[in-house]
């Protein structure tokens, strides 16, 4: 195992940050990333994490390992000191108010101009092109701020991996994932093998989060250059959703870690017969197809329904209680589907998006995402 330390810009004298990555296997044979907590306030990935690295480090070891494996299990340290009387606040940067897991660089353009001239009839040479424009375009980009620098810092460290897991979880939730449906075919394995019971697919989904800046430079180059030359799909993402907030135990995170590694063995990157694969308990549906339920207005939420739920259209999902007036108004989903994740505040404010339904059939477009 190799331990590296990167620095991140610091806002002001005297202050010191870091991220951390710790490198297992042999370089040149592939590359797997993994980080977690880049939500600060979303631990159980960073127990998973933990777990994961005293499993490699064995692995490694006993010379099991046939690709690197990058693991980050603080990927955010600018969010994980955010804390305001009690209260974490890793979802968004104070200073900017921006969501840490948004606005991370898309570099498409600037790597299809320089490759345009370069290409030819040979994936893997394109493919080593187009990684080495990306590592020159990403040496170049300035921070100018601590949270560009911390996006810097992790797009470096995984522009060039085969494979990026990013663990986070909800707030109140079932297992689930999201990736594109150009990987699904990949991604499916590791659904069944961590019981997923949401697999939600988008090529786009707005935002530009972690995940999708790696496939979606891969998707817009096959866009501009496919009919003309092979541009392979040099990367996959998944952001994995470890259930909800408050599931941070050692049982859990041994489970999930156990998942993740049965899926690199699937994969190749660990020697070894594969586990079984297990039933995949819910069919991977559009993102488009989520319905976000919100509140009409105000009061005490009260649910009626708890997350891995399957709705029928319309049913009761929870009421908003007004205790001065004794107003009680019922919440409904409008579409059948999964419920997957729901809030953890019972005190709703009016327009409050208060819990997720996994859909079959797609309703929305463009940026579909949670603030």
């Amino acid at each position: 195992m190799h331990h590296r330390t990167h620095e991140i810009l610091a806002p002001v004298p005297g202050i010191s940050r870091q991220i951390h990555s710790f490198h297992f296997g042999p370089r040149g044979a592939g590359k797997i990333y993994i980080q977690a907590s880049l939500h600060a306030d979303e631990l159980p990935g960073m127990l998973v994490a933990w777990h994961l690295k005293q499993r490699l480090s064995m692995l490694e070891l006993q010379g099991l390992l046939r690709s690197e494996v990058v693991l980050v299990p603080i990927a955010n340290p600018v969010g994980l000191e955010q804390v305001l009387m009690d209260v974490p606040l890793g979802r968004y940067e104070l200073q900017s108010g921006e969501n840490f897991n948004r606005n991370f660089l898309d570099l498409s353009d600037q790597v299809g101009d320089e490759i345009e001239a370069h290409l030819n009839e040979d994936p893997a040479h394109n493919l080593w092109l187009i990684r080495n424009s990306l590592r020159q375009q990403l040496e170049r980009q300035p921070a100018q701020t601590p949270l560009q620098s911390q996006r810097l810092t992790l797009q470096r460290l995984a522009f060039d991996a085969d494979m990026v897991l990013d663990l986070h979880c909800d707030f109140e939730a079932v297992q689930h994932l999201y990736t594109t449906p150009e990987a699904w075919p990949q991604v499916e394995p590791l659904s069944r093998y961590l019981g997923a019971q949401a697999s939600l697919l988008a090529t786009d989904s707005g935002g530009q989060s972690f995940d999708e800046c790696f496939t979606l430079v891969w998707w817009q180059l096959q866009q501009r250059f496919g009919e003309h030359f092979p541009i392979p799909q040099g990367s996959f993402s998944v952001t994995i959703e470890l259930r909800g907030q408050g599931d941070v135990n050692h049982a859990m995170a041994s489970t999930d870690c156990g998942a993740i590694l049965n899926y690199l063995t699937h994969f190749g990157a660990i020697e070894g017969e594969p586990a079984p694969l297990p039933a995949l308990l819910y069919p991977q549906t559009p993102l488009a197809a989520v319905e976000p339920v919100s509140t009409p207005l105000g009061g005490l939420l009260v649910f009626h329904v708890t997350p891995g739920q399957y709705l029928h259209a319309g049913q009761l999902i929870a009421e908003i209680i007004d205790p001065l007036n004794d107003r009680v108004t019922p919440v409904h989903n409008t579409q059948p589907g999964l419920l997957y994740a729901r809030s953890l505040r019972r005190m709703a404010t009016a327009g409050m998006v208060i819990a997720h339904v996994a859909g079959q059939q797609p309703y929305r477009s463009g940026y579909l995402l949670s603030p």
